[in-house]
């Protein structure tokens, strides 16, 4: 029996947790693939913009280099909101220079941050949630695979087998789409930790830069 006969012969719960799981399948790849290749180029640009920040004579010609190397714009958003120090006369322009560098670099830092954690949360909740949406559709299978065996009055192994064991798919099904996105949850948070390090790392010495050259451009 194939997949689909499974399905079109299983009641409206059996159907929604199949699609359930094919939805949260089709979800967790998508995000699986869009953060890997995103990750794959972070990576490299980021390493290469800020080495082409620290070799260049200054801020001003800094910036177009960055803008040739940062792609997807995570560096670059770390400079551009120095230059967006407040004006005096205001709450957020009350402090000194060092306490207005901290916060719009840690504002930039956290937009920046947003873009790299983004699909995460959604990793880690089916990989947390897949299994038992599988074992929701097993048990349901079960019960109504033994209500249609009690129903025929005689009950033997080679009844009770082969609808337990259709039943048992779903929980097959649960694991491996649990499976990829526990193991992508991993490896792409530790993608996205060395970056956040790097970034974290790069908006500390650029602030201290402007602090001790006294100047925000």
């Amino acid at each position: 029996m194939t997949l689909l006969q499974l399905f079109l012969q299983g009641d409206l719960v059996s159907r929604t947790v199949a699609l359930l799981l094919l939805a949260m399948s089709v979800a967790s790849w998508v995000v699986i693939l869009w953060k890997a290749w995103l990750l794959q180029g972070a990576r490299g640009d980021v390493d290469r913009s800020i080495l082409a920040f620290w070799q260049a004579s200054s801020i001003s010609d800094a910036q177009p280099k960055l803008q040739a190397f940062d792609r997807f714009r995570l560096v670059l958003p770390l400079l551009d909101a120095t230059q967006n120090v407040a004006t005096q006369g205001t709450l957020a322009g009350a402090g000194d220079r060092a306490q207005q560098l901290t916060r719009v670099l840690r504002d930039a830092l956290h937009k920046v941050l947003h873009k790299l954690q983004y699909g995460q949360v959604l990793l880690a909740t089916v990989g947390a949630t897949a299994p038992f949406v599988g074992l929701l559709g097993t048990v349901w299978g079960i019960y109504h695979a033994l209500i249609g065996i009690a129903g025929e009055g005689q009950i033997t192994i080679d009844k009770v087998a082969g609808p337990v064991g259709e039943s048992l798919i779903m929980t097959a099904a649960g694991l491996t789409v649990a499976i990829p996105a526990v193991l992508a949850y991993n490896v792409l948070g530790r993608s996205v930790a060395r970056v956040e390090a790097d970034l974290e790392g790069f908006a500390r010495d650029l602030r201290e830069l402007l602090l001790s050259k006294g100047e925000l451009t």
